[in-house]
């Protein structure tokens, strides 16, 4: 995947993960409301933060609602999934890199 620009997931969904530092990354996900992030883990830590919009999340089976100017903290190797309930901007940062992310 190309770094620094706009990757279409699906229809709702598109996201551009941004040049990475030694061991921290970052990029930003627009959703179209009703796009879906299935739900997944991955050993790195995860800071989302909605810049716009409003998102819910599943985070180890239990369900938060974040909205612009929020953020949630996901740990490393835990269960989570994302449903936009409306137009949404966020931005992610991830520690250690996210080597499925960049391509490596």
């Amino acid at each position: 995947m190309p770094i620094d620009e706009w990757q279409q997931i699906n229809p709702l969904i598109r996201r551009k993960v941004f040049p990475p530092g030694e061991r921290l990354m970052s990029m930003a996900i627009e959703f179209k409301k009703g796009g879906i992030g299935p739900e997944h883990a991955h050993p790195h830590e995860q800071l989302g933060y909605v810049v716009s919009g409003k998102i819910r999340m599943l985070l180890d089976g239990v369900e938060i609602v974040v909205a612009a100017g929020e953020q949630v903290v996901v740990p490393g190797g835990v269960s989570h999934s994302v449903e936009a309930l409306e137009d949404s901007l966020v931005l992610e940062a991830f520690t250690p890199l996210r080597e499925d992310l960049l391509g490596s």
